[in-house]
This record gives structure tokens, sequence and C-alpha cells, in this order.
């Protein structure tokens, strides 16, 4: 089995956390790989450069809130592009750290909820801090990175679980909530000194992880609407299972009461029809082979 089944097979088998450590891995590295190819055969254009000022520039979220009016999709698509090798690296650590974490105490669904939620809720925080804030008032800046959805992934287990314990390498076993509070402090020195917009982001990824536990221990899981939505498109484009037969009468006459006449070609033909219905029954119209699915669409004429 080569790399790129061994892939195959993590993705399909691996859960949502390492589904969304392959979208935005993916995200970064083929479009890189494609621009460096294009590059290397003389074509080159600045609008389809792969960075923050081209291609990306479609995607990433502008602190500006009329960027939204033509890329709505911004809100949620930001979460899935990095900006460096060392930005994304970090970033898919902090993932697979505090996606366990948070699949210990509940489900795959709930973490693709909290993960597209707390991005929208992110980004709108990180367009309005621009709005409001003093210092970065009429500054326009765009941002990239999943670091706010993976914050809210975090604090939603610490909320939830705050004395759980997690053993680091080098330091030995510490409790969840230690390990939150030192990201938190790093967020709010860094909010006034770099990156504003970023670190903002962060704090509101925080902050919508400790609401959703609290919601949710009322009785509110806000990730359904997700996978409302979620499920509402993949039943749409899942294929329907065609069934070729209409109705067909099962014989429920008693053996004994069969007269030797009936007992031919046409009691033949409804034990053929019994034993596949028997079959459909036990298994499914998937399990019927080629010959018994023309049988049955002949009968049923």
């Amino acid at each position: 089995m080569g790399i790129i089944d061994d892939l195959k097979m993590e993705y399909r088998v691996g859960g949502i956390t390492q589904r969304l450590i392959f979208w935005n891995v993916g995200l970064f590295v083929i479009p890189l790989i494609v621009f460096s190819l294009l590059k290397l055969g003389g074509i080159y254009l600045p609008a389809l450069d792969w960075n923050i000022g081209g291609t990306q520039n479609w995607f990433s979220l502008s602190s500006n809130p009329a960027d939204l009016l033509w890329k709505p999709w911004s809100l949620i698509t930001y979460a899935f592009l990095h900006a460096s090798f060392g930005h994304i690296f970090f970033n898919m650590i902090m993932l697979y750290f505090s996606g366990r974490l948070f699949l210990t105490f509940f489900t795959q669904k709930q973490l693709f909820g909290v993960y597209i939620l707390s991005a929208i809720f992110s980004g709108l925080i990180f367009i309005a801090g621009y709005q409001f804030i003093p210092m970065l008032r009429g500054a326009s800046s765009p941002m990239v990175g999943a670091s706010a959805a993976i914050m809210a992934i975090l604090f939603a287990t610490v909320v939830y679980a705050p004395y759980y314990p997690v053993r680091l390498l080098l330091i030995g076993t510490v409790k969840l909530w230690y390990i939150a509070a030192f990201f938190l402090a790093i967020d709010m020195i860094n909010a006034s000194v770099s990156n504003y917009g970023g670190h903002i982001a962060h704090l509101a990824g925080a902050l919508f992880g400790f609401v959703y536990i609290k919601l949710l221990q009322n009785g509110t899981d806000l990730s359904t609407g997700v996978t409302v939505v979620i499920d509402f498109f993949a039943n749409l484009f899942k294929p329907k299972k065609y069934t070729p037969f209409k109705t067909v009468h099962r014989n429920t006459t008693p053996a004994k009461g069969r007269t030797a006449a009936s007992a031919k070609p046409k009691d033949l033909t409804q034990q053929q029809i019994d034993d596949i219905l028997d079959k459909i029954s036990k298994s499914g119209y998937d399990s019927l082979t080629k010959e018994e699915k023309e049988f049955l669409f002949k009968m049923s004429k």
C-alpha cells in the first residue's frame, strides 16, 4: 500500500479532526504547488499569486465590512487558509491536540459545528474590532487562519472539564485549564502589541467556546444548526435508490391447499418471487443479482 492509499484510508477512518487537518493542509499546499509550476512554466500573473494580496484575497476575511457584500463566504473560508508554513504547522498541532480532547466528551458533529460557528463569530468580532476600537479604527487588514476556531474547541473542552489531566512532554501532567490560561494570557498581552486583529479573533473564539458549553449545559446545542444544513445538502445530492418494480404479490396459500394443476410453472414463478422478496427483506435490494433484478422488473409490468 502506497502513501496515497495510506492517506486515503486515514481520511476515511480518521474522523473529523483529521479531515479538518487534511482540508487545511490541502488548501495550503496544493495552490502553492500549482502556482509554483505555473511560474516555472513562465506563467505569472500577480492576481493569481497565492498570497494575501492575490488569490487568497478572494477567500481571506477583510476588516472592511463592505467587503462581505462581494465575498460573504470569507466568514468561513478564512478559517481554512494560512499565511506561512510556520502558521499552519503550529495551528494543525493545536487542532489535533484540541480536537482529541474535545472528542473525549463530545461528538464529531459537535466539533465541526463549533469550528464553523466559532469561525463566523470570531470573524464578525474581528470586523467589529476595526470599527469600534480606537487604535484600530480606520485601519484595514485581511485575516486567515484556523486559530480562532481552534481556540473555541480548546476552551469549550476547558469549560466542560477544567481539571482534566493532560500529560505534556518535558513538563508532566497538568490540569487542562492551566494550558488554556497560558494561551489566553499570551493573546491578551499581544492584543495590543502586534497582529491586533488576529488576537482579538482568538479571544472571540475562546469566548464562543465558553458560551457554547454554557448553552449546551442548559439544553441548547448550537452545533445542531450546522448539522441540519450539512445533512440537507448531503441528502440533496445523495443519489436516490431506484426500485424497478411496483407491487409483487406474495403467495400465502398453504402448500397443502394447492392443486396438482396449480403446482406448475405459476407456482415455480411465485416461489422464485418469494425467494427474492425474502432476500430483499434480509439484505436489501442491492444484494440482488442482475438476473434477479431483471426478473422482478419483468414481473412488475
